[in-house]
Formats: C-alpha cells, structure tokens, sequence
C-alpha cells in the first residue's frame, strides 16, 4: 500500500500545491488592487438627495382601478428628476409617469440619460444598448441596459430595465474578476463558494494531511525507538545464487536485511538508499519466505515473489534467514578504476571509458551494470564544457553557477561495449540529467552531473557488475528496441552477438528526438553494413529525416517491423529506455499477443 500511497500523496500534492499557489497569488493580486475602482466608486456619483413627493402626483387608488391586469405590488420612485410609479405585475413591471398617469417607455436615450446621471468621470457616454446577462451582471436576471464611457477605466454602466442603475463596472473589476475566479475555483458563473472544485480541494487537502501522517508513521519502525542492545540479534545465512555459501552473520533484530548487510560490508546495489523504490537490492528468500509486502508488489514481478523474492530493504530480520544475493562476492568488493576518456556523443550523452585496476572478469557482460560511488562534492557550472556543436542545446539551459552533494551516492550505469573488445576497459553511456528547461537555477541531478563531469585521468571507486538483463541462449530471432541511455547495454549486446557469430536475423531500433541526440548512429550503420543478418533503424520523434520514420519509436517499429512479422512468437524482445517508453513498448508487445518469457527488459530502475 506504501508505494502506492506515495505515489497518489504525491499526486494530490501536487495538484493541491498548485491550487495554493493560485490562492496565494490571486489573493495577494487583489490585495493590491483599488477597492474604490474594483466597486465601480470612482466614477459613480453619490445617491441624490431625497426629493419631496410631488403635490400633483397621480393618486394611486386611480391608477389601480384603471389598470387592465392585477396589480401585486406599487412602489415610488425617479427616473433623474422625473417622478414614476412601479407597478408590479406577475410577469412584469411597468413604469407609470407620476404625474400624467401615463405609461413611460425605458428606451436608449432615457438609459443613456440615466446612466450619464450616475457618472461623474471625464468620459462621454456612448449609445445604450440592450444586452443578455453577461458575467459583469451576473448577479441580476434578464436583459440590462449597457451605456459605455470612453475614459480610461473603460467604465461601463448597466441598469435595470425599469430604469435602476445595477452596475458600475471597469478595468479594475475586470481584472479583479479573473483573480477572483481562480480564487474561488468557480470558473463558469465565478460566484459559487460551494462549488465542486472547490470542495474537491478541501478534500484533497484533507486526504493529503491523512496520508502523509500515514507515510511519516509508515517511514519508522518500533525496532528504530528501541535500543540495539535491547533487541537480541538474528542469524542470517547469505548465499551466492549458486548455492554457494558467502558469508554467515548476525544482525539486530528489527533491522532490514539490506541494513543488516550495510553494516557488514556487504552493500547491496540501490539507487534509492533503500528507500522502497528502485527494486535493485532484490533478495531471494530460502524456505517459508515472509509476506510480499506492497513495495514488493509494487517493483517485483508475480514470478519473482512466488519464488521468494523479497525487497531487502523491506525485508525485517525478525527471525533467523537464509537468503541469496545476485552479484556473489562483489557484493563485498570496492574496484578503482581511472578515467581513460571521455567523448561527447550528443548534447546530453557521453560516453565514459574506465580502466579498472584489476581485468574484468567474465561476469562483466553485457546487460550487466556496475555502481559508480559519488562522493560529496562541489562543482562549479563550467565545470561542464560542451563541445561548440552542442552549445546551442545547451544555451537553452538555466543551471546555477554551483551546486553541491552533501552525502555520497551510487548510481548505476550498464555497460555500453563487451569488456573483451574494449581491451578490459569498462565503457559507459552517461545521460546529464539537467531537470527543467527554463526554470531558473534548476540543479541537475546529482549524480549524473558528476559522472557526467569527469575528466581523462580521474579516479574512482566503483562496485559491481550485477544485473540479469542477458542475452538469452538459444538461436531465436532478436529484436532490440531503445532510447535514450538504453542505447548503453542494447549496443553491448548487439556487438557481442555479431562478433561471435550469430546467425540468427537481429534487428535494433532506438528512438531519439533529434538526429542529434541519438548516439553511435555511424557505428550502427557500419555493423548494418558489414552483417548482413542485422538491421538497424533510428526513430525521430521530432524530427524528420531521410530514412529515419517519424514517430514514437514503439509505434514505428510496430508498424515497419512487428505488423508484418510472420512468427513473433519466434523472436526474443530486449527494450532498455526511458520508463514512459519501455511501458508503451511493453503493452504494445502484449497487444501482438508476446508472452512475457519473450521479453527481457532493463527499465534502469527508476
């Protein structure tokens, strides 16, 4: 329920958050504005002083008994100086001139009249009109006289149609209006309190302060309040996914497994720092494993839990247990490798070549990843030079002049080339992630931007390799389907193949925005040139390009590869790229009727 309820409370949050902001601003806004010209005051002349009913007014028995329909209501009143009589009926009002008993007509030149009356500012009166109820008049029904003024708060003044000055409204009001609008939420009559937007935040904001009690007592343990010394301690018996035994400790009782382990020298891979959400310090539990929990539903498959698997920074030592780990003993080893070199593939794409201290052995294959170590630190914005063909891309950036990461991280990185072609070295596919376009002083990632910022002959500390995207055994038909950083172990997996022989057809289409951010491009086109069992194709979302198709890079390859395909129960799929595009993918797969054994993927995680 966790993982859902974050994502939701963050949802929520967001929307309300934004409602806040448009609160604050639009109160704030009208704060500001002239209460006098917001009321229609400073133009609007002061209420005449009362007159004395005329001697020589009509009497009102008389006017009753000639009039033809019945009367419910008489009332006195003026029309300027002239003295009238308002006779109520049921679906009408008449006007009765008090002094002549004879009806009076409210036309354009009275309702100009009357309008000049009530105005006192330096504009002339333009020709009255009459008009359908509108926003300015929303608070009265039927038709209203509009008498416009020229003057600069472009005044306009409406009356009843039995002559009473309703309105007085200007640019002011107008403005204030739209605010008042976003203020209330109610964005059609812009009146209603009680309207269902406006319900439907103060519910939202109800459940938001539910739920985050929820997650702050959810974050914490009844182990965390009780001291270590207090809580005995636990067995637990870790095991390679060979079966072989690594090591046998104990933990206190409480402690998460991936706590546990920390504390021991065995670090598990995570992005996350055991956070609940990015399913790399996967564990397979031994025996009666214990109930999955919602974060593990949430980042494992069905599968993976019927077998045991558990999240290990979900998982509570409270009892002794037996678990295996992926990665065998690196788990408990730290590699140093130095920075061969570093080369700009596309704006946001470089690619990092390591030599580590030590050869590489065979685990380093492709689809594997390792975790580079981020230690605290600082860098300063140039820092990141990028070379001039790519400056224009990165001029559209607002980065601050520095930014800084107080507490060391890991991030992982699959590699990008077969260790045995590169000579033992470790090649890299590193993305800036560098947030917002046009948010100012936006800080990038934290880790990306360090990667990113390496320089030839830099050192550093690394673990791994861990993973389980592989290339399948088997001589089955493969397709490859990428964007973005996926490029990385897809590229390794394509060149593994094709230099050892594979025969089998082996297709690769990736997706980029540009032509000028897609990586590799020459390379692929010269291994497409060279085997004639593969195929390459890129995909521009935004751009179009001879020989390129236009589109999504899941639609593209439906449409150019997958409608046509005469087996695709006979292939194997391998995606790695951004989550919105490995989900596409994936649903669209399973729309074409791709059992989900046919599809290894890498989602990086995030």
């Amino acid at each position: 329920m966790t993982p859902w309820m974050r994502k939701i409370h963050k949802w929520i949050g967001l929307a309300v958050g934004l409602q806040l902001v448009l609160w604050m601003c639009s109160g704030f806004v009208m704060s500001l504005l002239d209460a006098d010209k917001v009321r229609g005051r400073e133009f609007r002349a002061p209420s005449a002083a009362r007159q004395a009913w005329p001697a020589d007014a009509q009497p009102v028995n008389r006017l009753l008994a000639a009039a033809r329909e019945p009367v419910q209501l008489v009332s006195t009143g003026w029309l300027v100086d002239q003295p009238v009589y308002r006779l109520v009926r049921d679906k009408a009002t008449q006007l009765i001139d008090a002094r002549s008993g004879q009806p009076v007509v409210l036309d354009a030149a009275l309702a100009q009249h009357i309008a000049e009356a009530s105005y006192r500012g330096p504009g002339k009166a333009l020709k009255a009109e009459l008009v359908e109820r509108s926003l300015e008049t929303r608070a009265h029904e039927g038709q209203v006289w509009r008498v416009g003024f020229d003057d600069a708060e472009d005044t306009t003044v409406y009356l009843s149609q039995q002559g009473d000055v309703l309105e007085h409204r200007n640019k002011t009001w107008r403005l204030f209006d739209v605010f008042w609008m976003l203020h209330i939420m109610d964005y059609s009559g812009r009146q209603d309190f009680n309207n269902p937007l406006v319900v439907s935040a103060a519910v939202g904001g109800f459940w938001l302060a539910l739920s985050g009690i929820w997650l702050l007592f959810t974050s914490f343990s009844l182990a965390e309040f009780i001291p270590k010394r207090w809580r005995g301690t636990r067995a637990l018996m870790v095991h390679a996914e060979d079966g072989s035994k690594l090591r046998s400790l104990r933990g206190h009782a409480g402690d998460t497994v991936f706590v546990a382990l920390a504390q021991q020298g065995l670090q598990l891979p995570s992005n996350c720092g055991g956070g609940q959400s990015c399913g790399l310090c996967e564990v397979r539990v031994r025996g009666a494993a214990p109930q999955a929990t919602s974060a593990d539903r949430a980042l494992l498959s069905a599968e993976r839990i019927e077998a045991g698997c558990r999240l290990a920074c979900n998982l509570p030592l409270d009892r002794n247990l037996d678990i295996e780990v992926r990665g065998g003993a690196e788990l408990g080893m730290v590699h140093d490798a130095e920075v061969e070199s570093v080369r700009a593939l596309s704006p946001f794409l470089r690619e990092v070549v390591l030599r580590p201290g030590a050869v590489p052995g065979p685990e380093h294959r492709p689809g594997a990843f390792i975790q580079v170590h981020v230690p605290a630190y600082k860098m300063d914005r140039h820092q990141l030079d990028a070379p001039d063909e790519h400056r224009a891309a990165w001029a559209g950036l607002h980065l601050p002049a520095q930014w800084r990461s107080g507490v060391p991280l890991r991030r992982s990185y699959s590699l990008s080339a077969p260790v045995q072609q590169t000579d033992g070295r470790l090649t890299l596919l590193v993305r800036f992630c560098h947030g917002k376009h046009g948010g100012k002083n936006h800080p990038p990632g934290k880790g990306s931007a360090y990667v990113f910022g390496l320089k030839a002959g830099d050192r550093l500390k690394y673990s791994g390799p861990f993973g389980d995207f592989a290339i399948r055994p088997g001589g089955r038909e493969k397709v490859f389907i990428g964007g973005g950083a996926g490029m990385a172990p897809l590229r390794a997996m394509v060149r593994e193949l094709l230099a050892s022989g594979a025969a089998e057809p082996v297709h690769f289409w990736y997706g980029a925005r540009t032509a000028l951010d897609a990586p590799y491009v020459e390379e692929m086109e010269a291994l497409a040139a060279r085997y004639r069992n593969f195929s390459w194709q890129l995909v521009l979302s935004e751009q179009r390009e001879a020989g390129a198709p236009a589109g999504l890079v899941h639609e593209a390859v439906r449409e150019g590869l997958l409608k046509r395909h005469p087996d695709l129960l006979a292939c194997d799929f391998y995606l790695c790229g951004p989550p919105p595009m490995l989900a596409a993918t994936r649903a669209m797969l399973k729309l074409l009727g791709v059992p989900d054994d046919r599809v290894a993927f890498d989602d990086f995680k995030i």
